[in-house]
């Protein structure tokens, strides 16, 4: 049985969050990561069974393990430092060393840089559609 796959749920029109999918996507050595973006009904009926609004726009999340006994759904700061320790290499050691702050603290300092990243890197009109390699790693809504 292969091993489930990652699914991160972001904000589709946010720049920086396009330009994270697509940085995550090209280290992404084994095919780990599924995407989605927050505006859709996959991530509104999946983060709603944890209590979540994804209309919210509120962080990114990652859920690890859908369907299996140990799934988990992984917010902010703790999403970031999960994702990083799956890419593996320097990657990996840089999701170790965030591991030493505190994630009250990561959650702040990811709280600041999300309030203001449409003004710091802009905001797309509508969710830009992926090139066909990347759109493949994208989730069907509704399945």
């Amino acid at each position: 049985m292969p091993a489930p796959k990652h699914e991160l749920f972001f904000d589709g029109v946010c720049v920086m969050c396009d330009h994270s999918v697509h940085f995550i996507h090209a280290r992404d050595r084994h095919d780990t990561f599924r995407f989605a973006a927050l505006q859709g009904p996959r991530a509104h009926e999946t983060l709603a069974r944890y209590g979540k609004d994804a209309a919210a726009l509120d962080g990114v999340y990652l859920l690890v393990g859908r369907d299996t006994p140990h799934e988990r759904l992984l917010w902010k700061y703790a999403a970031v430092r999960a994702v990083l320790r799956e890419l593996g290499g320097g990657w990996k050691a840089l999701g170790w060393v965030m591991g030493l702050v505190p994630r009250p603290l990561g959650d702040w300092f990811y709280d600041r840089v999300a309030r203001n990243r449409y003004r710091l890197i802009g905001k797309y009109e509508a969710c830009p559609i992926p090139g066909p390699d990347l759109r493949a790693k994208f989730l069907a809504d509704g399945s």
